[in-house]
């Protein structure tokens, strides 16, 4: 069989060599951190990024000054419920949660507090069911927008505002089982998928809509593909999480309708101009798995297969990283575990797996790296490497191995902060530079623990070490 190696090296060098074919072009987050107006009182729940779960709105009326420039925007949105995208697409377990359903967007050019001025209806949406989706709007010579509806909102997580007047593609949705609802949405992370690639490339926000839904299986979604792409068609791309509910249990009976349906649904997304990309499905820890039971081999073989016959970019393995690191596994051995850092290991799995896209389109546009933005190594330092050690941190620490098993250390350091005072655990030597929403670096500061100056507020914090980064929220009081 094609090893898993030589399929994540042919994906790779083929993102390298036709960077076009999936070229990506940027569009700016112009929302981020604006107050959220919600007629006498203000939030900035709405617009930190950090999709935190236990902060919502549930207001009818809310408006944005995101001032002039855009000539079109994507507004994006998230709701809670319990996590799951939809509450109707899978009967083996049921959902519950109220979608930000019918409203107006409204745009204004001459508002001054979100209520006076102008107004002018953008767009209309009715019945929508799903908790996270985002739209596009004309908005020339506008300044805010405005979501007003006609009944119960639920609880809005986010709101985000993106500049599509270049036509940007930065647009992603990631489709997925209870493993992305958890991993994903309801787990809290130091960073999510789009901040990190934006801390390392930071000329691109990525758009990114959480998809998950427990019980789902891959029949299930081909089933519901109309509602995916009604709702969902609208993004450049599908990152795709699917196959532990077909491959329960251990067995392979199901792997000829589980090969088909991932065709089905790889040729439908292409169809609408959507690239997928499909992750290898995590692996179980049989040690507390009902019945003992190890997703088998022939599903990853199936997805490996999918991902080289359809010339797609290589998604995350987790599989291999989860066997490695079952301590990332909860109590049922198949679901990431929230208090030993499993969610925070797939965002960072995702976006280790979609950096040589961004690489790609910056090595194409012949653009430097910018100094300020080193996230994580260098393209040449990730696989420049032909052995690894982990370091002893705080949490879990992604291992990638050489140049075609993509081997280096990539540790999650602890942060702690008590008001103004910072510590970074578990390191020696760091360099932790403060930035703000809009992605500017306040301080630098090269110690592990020392004293913030910036005004109170939420920021992250961006840790450098030899070899290594990761990002951390934090909130100074």
């Amino acid at each position: 069989m094609k090893t898993r190696q030589a399929t994540i090296f042919a994906a790779f060098s083929c993102a390298l060599t036709l960077g076009t074919s999936f070229a990506i072009t940027p569009n700016k987050l112009v929302s981020a951190g604006i107050p959220a107006h919600t007629g006498s009182t203000t939030s900035d729940y709405l617009t930190d990024g950090f999709l935190t779960n236990w902060k919502n709105v549930s207001a009818k009326d809310i408006a944005f000054n995101v001032g002039q420039g855009p000539s079109k925007l994507r507004i994006n949105w998230e709701s809670f419920g319990d996590c799951a995208w939809a509450t109707n697409f899978t009967t083996g377990c049921s959902h519950s949660g109220t979608p930000l359903s019918n409203f107006k967007i409204m745009t204004s050019a001459n508002s001054t507090n979100g209520v006076d001025g102008d107004w002018t209806e953008a767009i209309k949406i009715s019945g929508n069911p799903v908790m996270a989706r985002g739209v596009d709007i004309d908005f020339a010579g506008k300044s805010w927008f405005r979501i007003v509806s006609d009944g119960d909102v639920g609880q809005i997580l986010e709101i985000e505002a993106f500049d599509m007047t270049n036509g940007g593609t930065d647009t992603w949705f990631f489709m997925g089982t209870s493993i992305s609802q958890m991993g994903i949405k309801q787990q809290d992370t130091d960073s999510t998928t789009a901040q990190i690639i934006h801390a390392k490339f930071p000329e691109y926000t990525p758009a990114m809509l959480r998809g998950g839904i427990g019980c789902i299986n891959s029949t299930e979604v081909v089933e519901h593909l109309k509602e995916y792409l009604e709702y969902a068609g609208n993004v450049k791309y599908w990152a795709i999480e699917m196959g532990t509910n077909d491959a329960w249990g251990g067995g392979d009976w199901n792997l000829q309708t589980f090969t088909k349906n991932m065709q089905t649904i790889i040729d439908s997304a292409k169809a609408h101009g959507i690239t997928p990309i499909i992750a290898r499905m995590i692996a179980t820890n049989p040690a507390k798995s009902d019945g003992g039971w190890q997703v088998n081999p022939k599903f990853l073989e199936a997805i490996d297969k999918l991902t080289a016959d359809n010339k797609l970019p290589a998604g995350p393995d987790f599989y291999t990283y989860f066997s490695k690191h079952p301590e990332l596994l909860g109590d049922d051995g198949v679901h990431p575990n929230a208090s030993t850092g499993g969610g925070k290991a797939m965002h960072h799995l995702w976006a280790e797996a979609l950096m040589p896209l961004y690489e790609a389109e910056r090595s194409s546009s012949s653009e430097p790296p910018s100094s300020s933005s080193e996230l994580v190594s260098s393209s040449n330092e990730l696989f420049s490497s032909s052995s690894s050690s982990e370091s002893q941190g705080d949490s879990a620490t992604i291992i990638f191995k050489n140049k075609t098993e993509r081997i280096s250390s990539f540790t999650i350091p602890k942060v702690s902060v008590h008001n103004r005072n910072i510590l970074v655990s578990g390191l020696s030597q760091v360099q932790v530079d403060i930035v703000n929403p809009f992605g500017q670096v306040l301080e630098s500061h090269n110690s592990a623990q020392f004293r913030a100056n910036v005004p109170a507020g939420h920021y992250l914090a961006i840790i450098r070490g030899k070899g290594f980064a990761s990002t951390a929220k934090i909130t100074i009081k």
